[in-house]
């Protein structure tokens, strides 16, 4: 009985020894400390402690350390580590370290870190350096002085600038200058024939602005990769001026027309107003006549010959319009 609780004993001992070394182990990284001295890195097993206790991942820091001393470079532990609690990438940081290395660049780890948390792809910066990258624009449109319009695409070689990663424009400013240099470049163009007789003059009075200025690139060579001519734009212009100065002129036309056709009906109202005061006037003259036939101032003889007078007047008028209908008729 005593044995069998002895037995018993021992397994729990062990089971518990197992277990606080399973935990030992999790939280220690023997392994990763005997790979760091295996590739002669000198590092301290509570330096990797701590590293757990900052909440720091020590495979992130010890692996990237170990392919840094492969390589020949000078990078601390503190170095990669702040790096790391900064929020950047230490990987990536390290192998943009070993390619400038390798290519011969200077490249200090303050600015390699500072390019990295500044949002850029410092690895792929360093590659452009070493491998220039051509940008390609889309077609550009300008016009030239005698109308017409011409569309030229570009082909941009930039190098990256380390110098100016930091706080420097990044290919879309590269770009849209460049696009404004075609357009100005068009634009200034006697015609449109001289750009596509020579369309290196556009990469030259281009290249010769100094359009990477501020940008985080260096702009090695611009080449016109298409020319094509569009549409007469001077025509189209000068077509749509003549149709609105031709609605401008009915415009006008119509509003004279207008003040016409007003004017015209008002010399008919006139006209009829005037006609109302002479029949008013004729048929104040029988009254007339009568007041001066009881006051005496004609006789009978004057009235008789007034009333001749307006009978052959009606007859002459009678005949007049008579003759005037056969002439009609005929």
């Amino acid at each position: 009985m005593l044995a069998s609780n002895g037995t018993i004993f021992i397994i729990a001992v062990v089971v518990v020894a197992l277990l606080l070394l399973g935990i030992l182990l999790s939280f220690v990284p023997v392994m990763l400390w005997i790979s760091a001295l295996a590739a002669g890195v000198r590092i301290s097993i509570f330096t990797l402690v701590g590293m757990r206790l900052r909440r720091v991942t020590p495979s992130r820091v010890v692996n990237p350390l170990i392919k840094a001393h492969k390589a020949g470079l000078n990078v601390t532990t503190n170095q990669l580590e702040s790096h790391y609690l900064a929020g950047g990438n230490v990987d990536r940081v390290v192998n943009a370290l070993i390619a400038a290395h390798r290519a011969n660049i200077e490249l200090s780890f303050e600015r390699c870190a500072a390019i990295d948390l500044a949002g850029r792809d410092v690895l792929e910066a360093v590659q452009m350096s070493v491998n220039p990258k051509v940008i390609e624009t889309p077609f550009i449109a300008g016009v030239a002085m005698n109308g017409i319009e011409v569309k030229a695409k570009a082909r941009i070689t930039v190098r990256a600038n380390i110098e100016r990663l930091v706080g420097g424009a990044g290919e879309e400013t590269v770009v849209a200058r460049v696009g404004e240099g075609v357009v100005s470049t068009i634009g200034s163009s006697d015609s449109h024939s001289k750009v596509l007789e020579n369309p290196d003059l556009i990469s030259q009075t281009v290249l010769s602005k100094g359009l990477d200025a501020g940008t985080a690139f260096e702009i090695l060579s611009i080449d016109i990769a298409d020319v094509d001519i569009g549409k007469n734009i001077g025509a189209e212009l000068q077509t749509e001026q003549a149709e609105a100065d031709k609605k401008i002129a009915q415009a006008k036309a119509e509003e004279r027309r207008a003040m016409a056709v007003a004017l015209e009906q008002e010399m008919k109202a006139k006209v009829q107003e005037m006609r109302a005061k002479v029949v008013e006037s004729e048929a104040e003259v029988p009254l007339a006549m009568a007041q001066a036939l009881k006051s005496g101032n004609i006789g009978v003889m004057d009235y008789m010959n007034y009333k001749n007078i307006s009978a052959d007047t009606d007859m002459r008028g009678s005949i007049g319009k008579m003759t005037g209908d056969k002439k009609d008729g005929q």
